[in-house]
């Protein structure tokens, strides 16, 4: 990669009295708007970084587009996106809680997260997990709104999403368990439509763990001089000088298997010639990644909301034609 991002240097200047957490967008509505009871939990669930909530939906979407491309005459649920918009929000922001708890002394050590509220001292590991619940109980609300097999495999996930915060102590591969867990939204958005699983949601969830895979691997780019100082694992640390070109076999095989999800959907030429927006654009993080210029891996990472808005958009025009 050309040398190391010092991620120290680029968030050493937040003051940590104003209990802004220091990978916050700036004017982010938390910051600005949210009553200060309520900005420790808003921070926990990071509401005030929405990109998280999106790369947790798009899966979900997705697996509904794909769904409706399978079934044409049964369409796309506009109400089953909604509800996995909302259910996304709050398992994200429970996975988050829970990842702080587990992860407080560990982000102590960490520049870019040592501002975050459980390590800054503006909320207890007590009052994060009375928060962790009450979104764990609201997102069961949402779930049972589908159909069986879509609750039970619903639940299954909490085992992937319990475990992931342990890996990086244990793999090099931490990423590979968050897309296990990220993705899950390919097999629960495919069955809340059609009520049984087949080889499109499968290629579909198998290029979403490749997905995350990639993009989180670009964002613990932020982090690889705070990692190795402490010990902390990730595919950043193990591929090094190759994760340029890891990271683009990795987006190559995720774009490859969504276009195989789409083809044993019933989908066609339209499709493919529409998923070269975002498989484009994951070239595009690839080929002007450098970790060394500040805030370059962070926004390459963003980008991936628009990765899954346009592969949504491709699936869409599929089905409307």
């Amino acid at each position: 990669m050309g040398g190391t991002f010092r991620p120290g240097l680029a968030y050493r200047s937040v003051r940590m009295q104003t209990g802004k957490v220091a990978d916050a967008q700036r004017g982010n509505w938390v910051d600005a708007f949210a009553p200060d009871w309520l900005k420790p939990y808003a921070r926990l669930a990071r509401w005030d970084r929405p990109i998280g909530i999106w790369l947790l939906f798009w899966p979900c979407a997705f697996a509904l587009a794909l769904a409706a491309v399978a079934r044409p005459a049964v369409g796309f649920n506009f109400w089953y996106l909604l509800l996995m918009l909302v259910g996304a929000t709050l398992m994200r922001g429970a996975g988050c809680t829970g990842n702080d708890i587990v992860d407080a002394k560990i982000d102590t050590m960490v520049a870019r997260t040592r501002s975050r509220p459980i390590p800054s001292g503006a909320a207890s590991r007590t009052q994060a997990a009375v928060f962790l619940v009450a979104q764990s109980l609201l997102a069961l609300v949402i779930l049972l709104q589908f159909n069986l097999l879509t609750i039970v495999l619903g639940i299954a996930s909490l085992v992937l999403v319990a475990i992931y915060p342990f890996m990086k102590r244990v793999t090099w591969w931490p990423q590979f368990f968050l897309g296990l867990a990220f993705s899950y939204g390919a097999i629960v958005g495919w069955t809340a439509q059609i009520d049984s699983l087949g080889w499109p949601p499968i290629l579909l969830y198998a290029g979403c763990i490749l997905w995350v895979i990639g993009y989180d691997t670009i964002y613990a780019l932020q982090d690889i001089e705070d990692d190795t100082l402490i010990g902390v694992k990730s595919t950043a640390r193990l591929f090094g000088s190759r994760t340029r070109p890891i990271v683009a076999g990795i987006y190559a095989g995720a774009y490859i298997l969504w276009v195989l999800a789409a083809l044993a959907a019933g989908g066609g030429w339209l499709f493919v010639l529409a998923s070269l927006v975002p498989g484009g654009l994951m070239a595009w993080q690839v080929w002007t990644l450098n970790a060394d210029e500040p805030q370059n891996p962070y926004l390459r990472f963003t980008s991936n909301h628009w990765v899954g808005f346009t592969l949504t958009l491709a699936l869409l025009i599929e089905w409307a034609w």
